[in-house]
């Protein structure tokens, strides 16, 4: 009797989910493999023998990367992001000049609709005040690990013509300006040019 027998990789599922493919582009459902080498007899598994590694598969293109690809944000978590992202700036700037003010009020609520929050009024930006800036750095970083270079610099563009809204830019606001910044990944010196070139463009 001829025996056939050999080493082949199997792969098993250990979690699914929706996951931005790299490969097909777009949010889809994915499984995670974990891929184990085993004895065969017969082309059957009879034997199991090392852990080859752990993937991720795309249920659409089928492509196959490693864990970190979970890490990219799906394009319905980004367009949660922005809007959460843009109120907590807008907070943070308001905070600290006149959280009062009407006009930089009214800044700020535009502000927050154009990111896609379209029920966002005075009375939502209120409670977001009262709630204080817990948790409103790690929003932030979030939407800058999202953004382009220039889709930052329109980002904090926006937070700038908040903080001009009441008057010039003062101390408490420009530092809050350069944490806003900071938070999206900007360096210092980029912050400074998008932030004066925001205040030359509102004297014209």
């Amino acid at each position: 009797m001829l025996l056939i027998f050999g080493l082949s990789v199997f792969f098993r599922t250990v979690g699914q989910g929706d996951f931005h493919c790299p490969n097909c582009g777009g949010d889809r459902h994915y499984r995670q493999r974990v891929a184990r080498r085993w004895f065969t007899l017969f082309f059957l598994p009879v034997i199991p023998l090392n852990h080859v590694g752990e993937v991720v598969e795309c249920g659409t293109c089928r492509s196959r990367f490693n864990l970190d690809v979970l890490r990219l944000p799906t394009a319905q978590q980004m367009a949660a992001a922005l809007p959460m992202a843009m109120r907590a700036a807008a907070g943070a700037v308001l905070v600290a000049g006149d959280p009062a003010d009407p006009a930089a009020r009214v800044r700020a609520v535009e502000a927050v609709r154009g990111y896609g929050m379209a029920d966002f009024d005075d009375e939502a930006l209120a409670a977001a005040l009262e709630e204080g800036p817990d948790g409103t750095d790690e929003v932030i970083v979030q939407a800058g690990a999202q953004l382009t270079t220039e889709a930052r610099e329109w980002f904090l563009a926006q937070v700038v013509r908040i903080a001009l809204a009441d008057g010039a830019i003062g101390a408490g606001e420009r530092q809050a300006l350069h944490t806003v910044a900071g938070r999206l990944g900007m360096t210092p010196a980029h912050a400074v040019g998008v932030i004066t070139t925001t205040e030359g463009a509102a004297r014209e």
